[in-house]
């Protein structure tokens, strides 16, 4: 199993507990919170820190899926320069075959006055 695919799981799991909590959560203050007797104002019983650790867990877990994206650009198969890579240095490329040389003649060029008459 290769890097690439490590990551690709990776981001699939936490895009799923993302959603999940985002889910679980109200968006006018209640959610999960609510349902353990808390109305948003009532502290009693850890209500208060259920609605924290929901905020702090979809905030970490949307850092992480970032990170995690960002991350996986470098493991992504044939991607980082490879020997047959077709990159351009000066009048080769890398695989050591000449571009061919450009046609400097003036006898194709148009000129505005070749446009009037016809």
């Amino acid at each position: 199993m290769n890097t690439f695919t490590i990551f690709l799981i990776l981001i699939v799991l936490v895009s799923f507990l993302l959603v999940v909590v985002v889910m679980v959560q109200n968006p006018k203050g209640g959610g999960l919170s609510s349902s353990f007797g808390g109305g948003g104002t009532q502290q009693l019983g850890g209500v208060k820190k259920t609605t924290d650790f929901l905020d702090k867990s979809t905030w970490a877990l949307a850092t992480l899926l970032l990170a995690l994206i960002l991350a996986s650009n470098f493991a992504i198969p044939g991607a980082g320069g490879s020997a047959d890579s077709k990159v351009i240095n000066g009048d080769e490329t890398t695989t050591g075959t000449a571009l061919p040389a450009a046609d400097t003649s003036t006898d194709d060029i148009a000129t505005p006055a070749d446009s009037l008459n016809n």
